[in-house]
């Protein structure tokens, strides 16, 4: 009657998985008389999990940050084309989208994505080739100059470029840059999703950190896949 699963999950997912896994469980166990869950947790940067799992972690489930990093195991074989369609709502049970946090009293007044490209500005954000919600960063400022500039590509490019020249360290994943920007007191503003920013600013309330919300952002979807190969 022991079930063990294994969830390979992103960085920030963290917290709350240790959170809704003890409710699960025993809402699961009450449910199913004389059977048992182990739930065991592996986190890091979105797509560095996905490889993980496709260089042969044996995941039951994986819960992402993008789609593209579940793609990617559909492309391995180990999980099933269709998975969009085996959950409600295309397989993406929450969202989330991306938010700037900042340091007490926001010294650099920092209000919407085209202040992080002034100069002076230091900037702590994921490593996008390893790290979803890097990504979804870029995205989310890319997005941004293209509705502020109407379309301009070249006047965005310019905007992303120069923001990017003002990050000061890219982290492997989300909990690594928001340690950095806490605990190693490095930047001014913290480029990460809102949940993250939620976390951080509850956990840290005596820093009075501040979450500014963009003009215009990023919505993040959050899938989840069964490895049909492992279960």
């Amino acid at each position: 009657g022991g079930i063990k699963l294994l969830n390979v999950s992103y960085d920030v997912a963290r917290d709350f998985y240790k959170s809704y896994n003890p409710m699960f469980i025993k809402d699961y166990e009450t449910k199913n008389s004389g059977k048992t869950i182990d739930i065991q947790q592996s986190h890091g940067g979105s797509s560095k999990q996905a490889l993980a799992v496709a260089n042969g972690l044996q995941a039951d489930v994986v819960s992402m940050n993008q789609g593209s990093d579940i793609e990617l195991l559909v492309k391995k074989g180990l999980v099933d084309k269709n998975w969009q369609q085996a959950f409600p709502n295309n397989a993406v049970p929450y969202t989330s989208t991306m938010v700037l946090l900042v340091r007490n009293n926001n010294p650099k007044q920092i209000k919407d994505w085209d202040d992080l490209a002034k100069p002076g500005v230091s900037i702590v954000i994921a490593n996008p080739k390893t790290s979803g919600t890097a990504r979804y960063g870029f995205l989310g400022a890319y997005g941004y100059g293209l509705h502020h500039f109407n379309n301009d590509e070249a006047k965005t490019k310019t905007l992303v470029k120069q923001i990017l020249s003002n990050v000061a360290v890219y982290d492997s994943g989300a909990r690594a840059a928001t340690t950095s920007f806490l605990q190693r007191e490095i930047g001014d503003v913290l480029i990460t999703t809102e949940n993250e920013a939620q976390i951080t600013k509850k956990e840290f309330a005596d820093k009075n950190l501040q979450i500014i919300y963009p003009s215009y952002s990023v919505k993040i979807s959050n899938p989840v896949a069964v490895v049909n190969a492992v279960t």
